[in-house]
């Protein structure tokens, strides 16, 4: 009942141009969208709603949504000059994280760099943040293994290795142990 056969073809035909035409539609806007600096300023804009990111890592977080790398540079280096991307400001809040995290200096170093953050921008912040971190160190082996050092070598070189895992510098760790230390190595 309805249509015959050969209006249902026709009908047919007509949805399938249709169709032919919004899928062009859709690819020509899909590219456009990304090459175009302003939409890799809105998406680079939407990350740093949510937190901080470094030059490097937020032009990779483009390039992998599908931003043309020229165009996520483009963008990025724009966000800089507005002052709404820094990398002061990224490791600052970096490293505040990660002291709270309990991480030690060289750790901290080795994840900004690998970010693409400046060695001169990381040493910045450490020094900005000015942790204590001999005491950092100690707290952390504390809420680890607790107060106690250890009777044993071995205890103690498991100790030792957690806190270098982390980050700290040697006499960091060595301070972590207390005047004890000393005895242990006799």
């Amino acid at each position: 009942r309805g249509l015959s056969t050969p209006a249902g073809c026709e009908a047919r035909s007509d949805m399938s141009e249709l169709h032919d035409e919004i899928s062009d539609l859709l690819s020509e806007e899909g590219e456009d969208r990304f090459s175009s600096a302003l939409e890799a300023r809105k998406k680079a804009m939407d990350f740093l709603a949510r937190r901080e990111y470094g030059q490097t890592e937020l032009i990779r977080k483009l390039a992998d949504k599908g931003f043309d790398r020229d165009v996520a540079e483009q963008a990025v280096a724009q966000l800089t000059a507005d002052g709404l991307q820094s990398d002061q400001r990224f490791a600052d809040s970096f490293v505040q994280s990660r002291i709270n995290q309990g991480k030690g200096p060289v750790r901290i170093r080795l994840d900004l760099t690998q970010r693409g953050i400046a060695d001169s921008t990381v040493e910045i912040a450490l020094e900005e943040a000015a942790p204590e971190w001999y005491a950092l160190a100690r707290e952390q082996r504390v809420k680890k293994f607790g107060e106690a050092t250890p009777a044993e070598f071995k205890e103690k070189a498991r100790q030792m290795r957690f806190l270098q895992y982390r980050g700290f510098e040697q006499d960091h760790i060595q301070s972590a142990f207390g005047p004890e230390i000393a005895a242990l190595d006799a």
